[in-house]
């Protein structure tokens, strides 16, 4: 299956009077959810419910939440990682730089070998 896209123009921020130029944004076709996500690999074994399965990633948010508060990268093999990152405004000196600077958090997710292989090779479709 091929991954939707729509072409969007969009100016240049950094000079609003230069010509928009026309990129490509990728386009959702739907959404899952955890009720759906857990039937399906439920259904890819015969030892779990999808019950399990929900509990299991319930829990896993609770752990990454807490390892992340913790400054830690959360590793889950080929999946990929999670991170925590922040955004600031600069200070002159590092003397001068304090919290009140931080403009806010975000976790960051990395993708593992399975993710980035299906990245390599994702095909590309033109929707409206």
């Amino acid at each position: 299956m091929a991954a939707p896209y729509v072409v969007l123009p969009k100016g240049n921020p950094g000079n609003p009077d230069a010509p928009k130029k026309y990129y490509a944004q990728a386009k959702a076709r739907g959404e899952t959810n955890l009720k759906k996500l857990g039937r399906e690999i439920s259904e890819g074994s015969t030892t779990v419910s999808d019950t399990d399965v929900i509990a299991v990633i319930n829990d896993l948010t609770k752990a990454l939440k807490r390892h992340l508060d913790n400054g830690e990268i959360v590793r889950l093999g080929d999946f990929g990682s999670f991170q925590m990152a922040i955004s600031s405004e600069g200070a002159e000196t590092e003397e001068k730089f304090n919290a009140s600077l931080i403009k806010g958090g975000r976790v960051t997710f990395r993708p593992g070998a399975d993710l980035k292989e299906m990245l390599a090779t994702l095909k590309y479709e033109k929707t409206k």
